[in-house]
C-alpha cells in the first residue's frame, strides 16, 4: 500500500493517475505529471535527453512499463542529484513524498514478483579463486600468477567476465594441474624445477623489512612450497645500476638466507677487483641447502651493519634506490632463483607434508588394497573439489587415469594423476548452476543448498565450502534464514574471510592499481615501492578492522585511526612511529588522516604522476561512495587540455574554463566539487597548505549542491544522507556476490539490505547478511 503523503501540486488528475499507473488503491497520491512537468522536462525532454532520461515521452505512460528508467529517476533523487543544484528544485518534503511513493511501488512489484536477474550458468573460477581452492583442497600454496593470466575486470570485478576457456587456456590449466599435482604428492619432479623471483626495481633495502629478524635490513621474503624435503639450490643475484656495477657496494656485506627463522646459508660480497669485477661479485653466491617439505618462508637478507644506521641518518630521502637521484647506500638484492630438488627423500616422515597429510588419508595395506583405498581417498578429494556429493558415474574418470597409472608406476604416481585429471575437470574449474528441469524458461526458484553453499563460500572466502558448510547444506539448514546466517557469521569469523579484504575491497577501492602508480621522480622523489606498498597495506588493515571488530561502514569515511608503520608515518609526518611492524595508531581532533578519503592509497590513485586530478578524484567518490558514477562523455568531447590552452593557470581556472562548455559541464558540476574537498592532499597523500606560491583552495561540496571546505567537510556532508553509502557498499557486496553488475531490477532488494542494516547503524556484518538473504543471491532465473 502506498503511504500517505500530501499532495506536490492541486489536481484532479494526481489520485487518478497514481491509483492506475501504479495498480493498487491510493487514497491521497503525488502527482508525479505535474511534478516532472515542473521540475524535469526542460532537462530531459526527447530533445535533450539528458542522463539518456526522456522523461516527456513516458510521463503519461504506468510506472511499471519504465522500471528501469523510473529507478534510475529514484537514485539521482535520492542523491538529489535531480534536479541539478544550480535549477529550481523540490523542497525536501516533495523529494520525501515522491520518492517513498515511487520506491513504495516498485518494492511492492517486486515482493510479488521476484526477479533475480540473469547469471552465466556456466563460470570459471577466476585466478584468485583457483589458488585459494588449491590451498584448502590440497594445502599448497604456490602464486597462481605465474601460472595463469590475470582476469578482465568488468564493473569492477575480475569474477563476472569468466565464462569461456580458450585453447591456450585450457592447456595452462592443464600445466598448472600437473605441477600442483606433483607438488602436492611429492611424487617424481623429474628435472629440477626453478622459480625465479624479482624484487621490484624502485624497493628501498636499507631499512629492515617486515617478515625478516631483526638486525637484518633489505631483501625479500619468499612464500615456496617445497614438494619434499630433499636439496635445492638458492641463486642470489644484486641490483645494478646502468653502467652493471652492483649498488652501493663499498664494503664487505653478509647476505643470509633463512628458512623461518633458521639461518641456512650465508655469503660474504665484497667490492670489485678492477673493472672487469663487478661482473663477478654474485657470480657465487648460490649454494644447495637443505629444506623440509611443504610450505616455507625462504629469506634472502642483508646483515644489518652498524654503520649503516649513520648512513640512514645522513639520507636526505627515505627513497634510496635511482643512482642518479638518490643512489643506494648499501647492495640490495635483486632476484633470487631456487632450483631443485636435487636429492629427494623418501623414506618415512621425512617426506610427510602438509598436502600429503591432506591427501592420504589412508595407506594401502598391500596391493589388493590399493584400489578401494584410491576410491576412497579420489571421493573424498572430489566432494571437496566440485563442491556437492559425489557418486560412481563421478569416480569412473579419475579411477581409469589412476588405474593406468598406478600399473606402470605405483600407487602414489596413479593418485596424482587421478589428481591431475580431477583438477581440470569442469566441475572443478567451474561453477556450475544448473537449472531444474521441471522450471519453465524464464521461470524462477530458489538455489538448493548445496548450490547456494558454493556461492557463499566464494562470496566470503573466493575459495571452496568447507565440510561445516558442505554438511549443512547437505542437510538442507541453508533454507532455514536463521541457520544460513549462521553460517554465515561463522564464516566471517574464519581467517579465510580476509578474502574480503584483499579481493573485494581491493577491487572495490581501486588498490591493485597502485602497482602500476608512478609519480613523476621530478617531482616526488621520495616515492619508492616500500612507501607503494605501505598505502596498501594501511587501507587493507583499516578494512579488516571494520570486519573484524564488526564496525559500521560509515566508519570507513570517517574514524579517530589508522595503521602506520615507521615509512608510513613520516610521510605522514606522523612522529613516534619507529620500526616496519604495522600497528594501529589513534589520531588527535586535529587530524589530517582518518578514514578512506585521508588514505594514501586512494589519493595516490585517483591522481595522475606529476599533479592531483580534482576530476578523478571525485569520479571516484561518485562511483564508489554515492554509487552514482557519471556517463562516459559524448563523443567527441573536447578534453581538458584542448578546452584551456595555457596549462599555467590553476586547476580550479582550468576546469571552470572546461564546464564552460555544456557537454561538458553536465557532469563535471558533479565530479569536481568532491575532487576540489581534497586539494589539501597532493598526487602522493602528502597533506599541503600551499601549492606553490598560492594558497590551497579546498572548497567544493557534493553533486547536491552541499558546500563544505575541505576533507573534514566533505565527510560530514557525506554522512548527513548515510543511506548513500551503505546502499554503495551494499550494491558492491552484490555486484562481487553474485557474479554480474547490478541492474534496475536489483533496487529493491538493495534497498531491503539498507533498510535493515539502518538498524544496526549499517554494520557490515548486517549489510553482507542482506546481501546472502536477498532475492539475487538466493534465487535464480531459468534462460
Amino acid at each position: 500500500m502506498s503511504r500517505k503523503i500530501p499532495a506536490i501540486v492541486q489536481g484532479s488528475l494526481a489520485i487518478t493517475w497514481m491509483s492506475a499507473s501504479m495498480g493498487f488503491a491510493a487514497t491521497e497520491a503525488a502527482d508525479l505529471p505535474a511534478l516532472l512537468d515542473e521540475y524535469c522536462i526542460d532537462c530531459h525532454d526527447g530533445g535533450l535527453k539528458r542522463g539518456g532520461l526522456d522523461l516527456e515521452a513516458i510521463a503519461e505512460d504506468g510506472l511499471g512499463d519504465h522500471t528501469e528508467i523510473w529507478e534510475k529517476v529514484i537514485r539521482r533523487m535520492g542523491a538529489r542529484q535531480m534536479p541539478p543544484p544550480d535549477e529550481f528544485r523540490p523542497d525536501e518534503e516533495t523529494y520525501n513524498a515522491s520518492l517513498a511513493a515511487l520506491t513504495d511501488y516498485f518494492d511492492t512489484r517486486a515482493a510479488e514478483s521476484p526477479d533475480p536477474g540473469h547469471v552465466d550458468a556456466i563460470r570459471r573460477l577466476t585466478r584468485t579463486e583457483y589458488q585459494h581452492a588449491i590451498r584448502d583442497l590440497l594445502a599448497v600454496e604456490v602464486d597462481i600468477s605465474e601460472m595463469l593470466p590475470k582476469d578482465e575486470s568488468s564493473h569492477g570485478f575480475d569474477n563476472i567476465t569468466v565464462g569461456s576457456l580458450s585453447p591456450t587456456l585450457l592447456n595452462r590449466y592443464i600445466s598448472a594441474a600437473q605441477k600442483i599435482s606433483r607438488i602436492a604428492v611429492g611424487g617424481d619432479q623429474g628435472s629440477p624445477q626453478i622459480r625465479v623471483v624479482r624484487v621490484p626495481a624502485d624497493r628501498t633495502q636499507d631499512e629492515h623489512l617486515e617478515g625478516l629478524p631483526f638486525g637484518t635490513r633489505g631483501g625479500v621474503v619468499i612464500d615456496h612450497t617445497f614438494p619434499v624435503t630433499g636439496e635445492y639450490e638458492i641463486d642470489v643475484r644484486l641490483a645494478r645500476d646502468r653502467n652493471e656495477s652492483v649498488e652501493g657496494l663499498r664494503e664487505p656485506h653478509q647476505i643470509e638466507v633463512l628458512i623461518g627463522d633458521e639461518k641456512m646459508a650465508e655469503f660474504t660480497v665484497k667490492p670489485p677487483k678492477g673493472p672487469k669485477g663487478s661482473a663477478m661479485v654474485d657470480a657465487n653466491l648460490k649454494q644447495r641447502i637443505r629444506v623440509p617439505g611443504g610450505p616455507q618462508k625462504l629469506g634472502v637478507t642483508f646483515v644489518q651493519k652498524s654503520s649503516s644506521l649513520l648512513e640512514i641518518k645522513r639520507k636526505p630521502y627515505e627513497a634510496q634506490y635511482n643512482m642518479h637521484r638518490h643512489p643506494r647506500q648499501a647492495p640490495a638484492i635483486f632476484q633470487v632463483s631456487i632450483s631443485g630438488p636435487f636429492e629427494n627423500s623418501t623414506i618415512g616422515e621425512e617426506k610427510s607434508t602438509p598436502s600429503r597429510k591432506r591427501i592420504f588419508t589412508r595407506i594401502p595395506e598391500n596391493e589388493a588394497d590399493e584400489v578401494a583405498c584410491a576410491e576412497e581417498i579420489l571421493s573424498g578429494l572430489m566432494r571437496r573439489a566440485y563442491r556437492r556429493p559425489v557418486g560412481e558415474e563421478d569416480l569412473a574418470g579419475p579411477m581409469r587415469f589412476f588405474e593406468e597409472v598406478s600399473a606402470e608406476d605405483g600407487f602414489e604416481s596413479g593418485i596424482e594423476a587421478a589428481l591431475s585429471s580431477i583438477l581440470v575437470s569442469p566441475r572443478f574449474l567451474f561453477r556450475i548452476e544448473e537449472d531444474p528441469a521441471e522450471v519453465e524458461p524464464g521461470g524462477v526458484y530458489r538455489l538448493d543448498d548445496v548450490t547456494l553453499a558454493s556461492r557463499l563460500s566464494f562470496f566470503l572466502w573466493s575459495s571452496l565450502p568447507d565440510e561445516t558448510l558442505l554438511q549443512a547444506a547437505e542437510k538442507g539448514e541453508l533454507s532455514d534464514p536463521r541457520k544460513l546466517e549462521q553460517q554465515v557469521r561463522r564464516m566471517l569469523a574464519d581467517p579465510k574471510a580476509e578474502s574480503l579484504v584483499t579481493n573485494f575491497a581491493n577491487q572495490w577501492l581501486h588498490l591493485r592499481n597502485l602497482d602500476s602508480v608512478s609519480p613523476d621522480l621530478r617531482l616526488f622523489p621520495d616515492f619508492d615501492d616500500n612507501l607503494r606498498q605501505a598505502f596498501k597495506k594501511e587501507t587493507e588493515l583499516f578494512f579488516k578492522s571494520i570486519l573484524d571488530e564488526d564496525r559500521s561502514v560509515l566508519d570507513l569515511l570517517k574514524a579517530d585511526y589508522t595503521f602506520l608503520n615507521e615509512r608510513l608515518a613520516k610521510h605522514y609526518e606522523i612522529p613516534g612511529i619507529y620500526g616496519n611492524r604495522f600497528r594501529r595508531v589513534s589520531l588527535g581532533e586535529d587530524r589530517q588522516r582518518g578514514g578512506l578519503l585521508r588514505h594514501g592509497s586512494i589519493l595516490a590513485v585517483t591522481s595522475y604522476a606529476n599533479r592531483t586530478s580534482p576530476v578523478i578524484r571525485g569520479n571516484w567518490i561518485l562511483e564508489n561512495v554515492l554509487g552514482t558514477p557519471t556517463p562516459p562523455p559524448p563523443p567527441n568531447t573536447p578534453t581538458l587540455d584542448e578546452v584551456v590552452i595555457s596549462e599555467s593557470l590553476p586547476m580550479r581556472e582550468r576546469l571552470a574554463a572546461h564546464r564552460e562548455d555544456k557537454s561538458c559541464a553536465a557532469c563535471h558540476v558533479l565530479m569536481d566539487p568532491p575532487g576540489f574537498s581534497l586539494e589539501n592532499y597532493d598526487a602522493i597523500g602528502r597533506w599541503r597548505s600551499r601549492e606553490g606560491d598560492l594558497p590551497v583552495d579546498a572548497s567544493g561540496g557534493l553533486p547536491d549542491g552541499t558546500k563544505s571546505v575541505g576533507v573534514e567537510g566533505l565527510e560530514d556532508g557525506l554522512l548527513e544522507s548515510p543511506e548513500l553509502f551503505a546502499r554503495t557498499v551494499a550494491e558492491k557486496l552484490l555486484t562481487y556476490g553474485v557474479g554480474r553488475g547490478i541492474e534496475h531490477r536489483d533496487a529493491p532488494a538493495v534497498r531491503s539490505i539498507v533498510r535493515e542494516a539502518a538498524v544496526s547503524n549499517y554494520k557490515l556484518s548486517d549489510i553482507i547478511i542482506g546481501v546472502v538473504k536477498s532475492v539475487p543471491f538466493t534465487m535464480r532465473k531459468k534462460p
